[in-house]
């Protein structure tokens, strides 16, 4: 058995140029092109696919390798799968060429080797390169050029490889940011394999999900649950990233959005353990992407505004101008293809291939002393009452009982309160769901009321645009909005305050 360790991105035709230069640059130890022929088998209802096991033979050169890949993890373009190669001797499965122990339970061999049967092939040229690292590691390089097929259905196929075939871990990521650093390439997480069984299936792609809570366990470490809570979020961002790619989806970028802010808060909750110099660049990163993508907000309160033709301002007399302006100021915000190149910039992967790396290889580990190391080694649950005491102290503060709060009191404290609930998203699995949903709900209603608020923003910079009776209406509309909406933010905000902390014994 084999475990691959590999990254693979997503790349156009033309950055076959930008890749051959930057590799003539680097200490080649091998170079190869050839064209190989893979077909990928299944049971009639895919029983390998259910159980995460990838059954395929490869052509080339007249010799024919058989390979199964069965579950592994991916960690932003980071694959790593056991693998098991055996050479055979033509295109027609043979299951005893393997181990018996690696096929899951419920079918015995022979069953499984009589239902087997193609299922869709991948075809493509591949040029590869072996580099030597400065370090002493090696990394194959593969660029892939061809297509998936399914019957009839395609799919091109353009995309570049790299696996560390010896050595360590960080030179993989060190050559990555080498052939990245111009831009062009986006780090992908969706293999030849599963392309391909969306085409034989028919599966259009994935649906947007809202990002769940962490699997904390109350036997997990402090380090552990950092470590859980990291690939959790990246996973999300990096899954939604890929529904974008293949569709227009603002809800997808919302989850990348709140991926990244939910990292933020993460390195943030630990920062009393891990020095601020550990994560300084990263987080840096990760604040400049989230500040990019603030533009997402705009868009849906522009979107409630213009909803069903302007709906929520059918009263209004000045309604068809006011749909041209917000219409307007909405066309004017960042379209698909900026976004896209945005993936695709060098300044992008690199937050991801440097926060993938940080994860993988332990990055904080060099800047603890022996307090901070045992800090990480105890239990999480001291840790996380800890936490959640200074969140929920810190929203104390950000809404006392005793202040009326005006509107712009709230907004103010937007960013705060959103960034302070995902303090529980780490946490939550270790609590009773019931009485951590009472406390968390209400938190989470004041934030959607903040939204609200921030709604009528737009509108608001049209009141000095209109003049008489039509300035007069939407003056008295925008009052009669916000004191509704505050109104209802003042009785959540009773609740909040009175709801007892799950957390507390």
């Amino acid at each position: 058995m084999e475990t691959e360790i590999e990254l693979k991105f997503f790349v156009s035709p033309d950055f076959s140029e930008t890749l051959r230069q930057k590799i003539s640059e680097a200490k080649i130890l091998q170079h190869s092109c050839r064209e190989l022929g893979n077909t990928y088998f299944d049971t009639p209802e895919n029983w390998l696919r259910q159980h995460d096991i990838g059954l395929r033979i490869r052509r080339f050169d007249e010799v024919y390798v058989q390979t199964v890949k069965t579950a592994g993890r991916v960690v932003a373009g980071l694959h790593q799968r056991p693998e098991y190669n055996a050479e055979h001797t033509g295109n027609e499965p043979d299951l005893s060429l393997h181990p018996g122990d690696i096929w899951p339970m419920g079918k015995d061999i022979d069953t499984l080797q009589a239902e087997l049967s193609p299922l869709f092939s991948t075809n493509f040229t591949r040029e590869q390169w072996l580099i030597a690292m400065a370090d002493g590691s090696q990394v194959e390089v593969a660029f892939d050029q061809g297509e998936v097929i399914s019957g009839e259905e395609r799919d091109t196929i353009c995309e570049v490889e790299l696996e560390l075939k010896s050595g360590q871990t960080d030179a993989l990521f060190t050559l990555a940011r080498s052939l990245s650093d111009t831009g062009g390439m986006r780090l992908g997480n969706l293999s030849k394999a599963a392309r391909g069984y969306r085409l034989a299936l028919g599966y259009s792609g994935d649906e947007v999900k809202a990002m769940e809570l962490v699997a904390t366990d109350k036997n997990d470490t402090v380090e552990s649950c950092l470590i859980t809570s990291l690939e959790h979020a990246l996973s999300h961002w990096h899954n939604h990233e890929q529904i974008y790619s293949e569709r227009e989806s603002i809800d997808a970028l919302h989850e990348i959005k709140n991926s990244i802010s939910f990292i933020r808060q993460t390195l943030t909750i630990y920062g009393a353990i891990v020095p601020r110099k550990a994560s300084a660049l990263i987080r840096q990163e990760l604040k400049w992407l989230e500040q990019e993508l603030e533009w997402i907000k705009q868009y849906d309160y522009l979107e409630d505004l213009l909803e069903d033709k302007g709906h929520a301002l059918r009263k209004l007399d000045a309604r068809k101008f006011l749909i041209a302006e917000l219409s307007e100021i909405q066309r004017e915000l960042p379209s698909r293809e900026d976004t896209l190149a945005q993936f695709n910039s060098a300044r992008y992967t690199a937050l991801l291939l440097d926060l993938s790396r940080w994860i993988l290889t332990r990055g904080w580990q060099p800047f603890l002393d022996d307090k901070s190391r045992q800090a990480m080694a105890q239990n999480i649950q001291p840790f996380s009452v800890e936490q959640l005491e200074r969140t929920w102290h810190e929203l104390m503060e950000a809404f006392p009982p005793e202040k009326v709060m005006a509107p712009q009191d709230y907004i103010e404290q937007q960013y705060r309160l959103m960034r302070n609930l995902y303090t529980g998203v780490g946490f939550a699995s270790l609590y009773d769901a019931v009485e951590r949903n009472s406390f968390r709900l209400p938190w989470a209603d004041l934030l959607q009321g903040i939204d609200d608020l921030l709604t009528l923003k737009p509108l608001e910079m049209m009141v000095e645009r209109l003049e008489g009776e039509e300035r007069e209406q939407l003056e008295r509309w925008l009052f009669r909005q916000e004191t509704s909406i505050l109104h209802a933010m003042e009785q959540t905000r009773v609740i909040c305050i009175e709801a007892e902390p799950y957390w507390q014994e």
